[in-house]
């Protein structure tokens, strides 16, 4: 297949969307284990400010989260800059932008797997913890949290996936990702076929590393099922 030059521009493109979406993943996997605690918690207030958080924002398309957060981010930082003295203009980048819209959509959708994997864990496990002196924090991460990892992963893997097609909203705002560079391709040779189906190709692989690192994520967090492979 003749890409006439401008597979460099695709190669490129693959790596902002990579970058892209790990850091999507990064701030959303924050956002979802903050969000499931707060629906958790017995406190009403962050219960009623997590439901807030999931139901607009599951309610919304990816595509108006970039396109509000990318030009209205700017209007609102000015605004706040603003308060304290400060005049000068105020840009938000398309990958800061991008960042910031998938992360918020992927911790929505996250919350409510981390808050399933956390409802699964027995109550005595969290007594088991205190009693042994440990702090709440320190009983979290030493024991509840592997757990909800093991019980979440195979919903988080679907969830990146979907992400990682979502990157190709960001191209929308000028960033210069695989769908961005394909049309650049595109508006120089005139053969949209060609270019398509190998952005297609290059998702499909993408998609099919992300299936199999969650395959294997699966299998390192259940040890009965490493030991009956064996």
């Amino acid at each position: 297949m003749d890409l006439q030059g401008f597979g460099h521009l695709l190669i490129s493109g693959t790596w902002v969307t990579i970058q892209l979406a790990l850091s999507s993943l990064l701030v959303g996997l924050v956002l979802g284990l903050t969000g499931a605690a707060a629906k958790l918690s017995k406190n009403r207030v962050a219960r009623w400010l997590a439901t807030g958080y999931t139901t607009l924002v599951r309610g919304l398309p990816e595509l108006l989260l970039v396109l509000t957060i990318y030009f209205g981010g700017s209007q609102l930082l000015m605004w706040i800059a603003g308060g304290f003295g400060y005049t000068e203009y105020i840009e938000i980048g398309p990958f800061v932008a991008g960042v910031a819209a998938l992360s918020i959509a992927f911790g929505a959708y996250a919350t409510e797997v981390f808050r399933m994997a956390m409802m699964e864990i027995p109550k005595g496990q969290w007594e088991s913890g205190l009693a042994c002196g440990m702090s709440t924090p320190r009983t979290f991460f030493r024991i509840i949290l592997p757990q909800v990892w093991r019980l979440a992963i195979p919903g988080l893997g679907n969830l990146f996936q979907v992400l990682l097609k979502d990157t190709a909203l960001v191209s929308v705002v000028g960033l210069n990702d695989i769908m961005r560079q394909s049309q650049v391709a595109i508006s120089s040779t005139k053969e949209p076929f060609t270019f398509f189906m190998v952005a297609a190709f290059i998702y499909l692989l993408l998609t099919a590393a992300t299936t199999g690192f969650t395959m294997f994520m699966e299998r390192l967090a259940n040890p009965a099922a490493r030991g009956n492979r064996g």
